[in-house]
């Protein structure tokens, strides 16, 4: 009876896990053969070992796109503890609560190309923010956003802040949603504050929530491309370029997809240790 139960359960299964095969588990590992080899589509690939990472880990841009990966994780603790403050706000029964909280998720459900075209005229130096700037006299001179390489990733990483804040606020507000409120209101009873409240009740019972999000935004930080390729392009002067980036650069327009892949397999590595670090360091543990 127990053989039959499991068999009707993997063939419940079967069609998930062949699209799975099909969609995740082959492509990762073609993927990863074709890293250690040279391949542009034309000819076979052809085994070369060690010589992409050795290639990699030569080239200057590469290290910088890792480095610009590396401080694209700033926009992490940025967005989880924004987005958590505003899942505290309207989780309160304010006037025209519901309108607050559709105006933060807005621009979670608007595609990518848009928002990156209408901050890129925001940026511009007649733009409105220079503009915002110039009235408040805080800057004399129009600020190149995009056109610094000093401030240009920056730039992009606030687009991506600005867009994720709506998604982890629903998150986070559904994790406070789950809160009983008697437990809140005990605390009140016992003399405490707001802030003793949001830190010692608060923020405990959301640590699920907090692993998943923090899990989330660090591999969605790390997998930077949309805004980069609609915004900058890489540029100026390979300021913004990003390990995804290089390897679309590598893989899509020079047809190296073995260097491509190899990026990508480096990263993927990277990936993993952060999901570790994750799990680590925010994963609730027993009392």
């Amino acid at each position: 009876m127990r053989t039959k139960t499991t068999l009707q359960a993997y063939l419940f299964l079967a069609p998930a896990l062949l699209l799975m095969l099909a969609f995740s588990f082959w492509p990762v590992g073609f993927g990863s053969f074709i890293a250690f080899t040279q391949y542009n589509l034309i000819d076979s690939p052809r085994w070369v070992g060690l010589d992409n990472f050795r290639e990699l880990f030569a080239d200057d841009l590469f290290l910088a796109s890792l480095k610009n990966s590396a401080i694209y994780l700033l926009v992490v603790p940025v967005i989880q503890i924004v987005a958590m403050l505003l899942a505290v706000l309207v989780n309160n029964q304010l006037p025209a609560i519901k309108w607050f909280r559709a105006a933060y998720y807005l621009p979670v459900v608007t595609s990518v190309s848009v928002i990156g075209i209408i901050w890129n005229f925001m940026y511009t130096e007649d733009g409105v923010i220079n503009a915002a700037l110039h009235w408040l006299r805080v800057v004399n001179e129009p600020v190149g956003w995009l056109n610094d390489d000093r401030i240009a990733l920056f730039a992009v990483m606030f687009i991506t802040v600005w867009r994720g804040l709506g998604w982890y606020m629903v998150l986070y507000l559904a994790g406070l949603q789950a809160v009983p409120a008697d437990i809140y209101e005990a605390a009140q009873l016992d003399g405490a504050n707001a802030w003793q409240r949001f830190w010692r009740i608060t923020v405990p019972l959301l640590a699920p929530t907090i692993l998943l999000c923090s899990m989330m935004s660090v591999l969605a930080a790390v997998k930077a491309f949309e805004e980069v390729q609609i915004m900058t392009k890489g540029g100026p002067m390979q300021s913004t370029y990003t390990a995804l980036f290089y390897a679309y650069e590598f893989g899509i327009k020079s047809l190296n997809f073995g260097r491509a892949l190899a990026a990508s397999l480096v990263m993927s590595v990277f990936c993993v240790a952060l999901a570790w670090l994750n799990f680590r360091y925010l994963q609730p543990r027993e009392p």
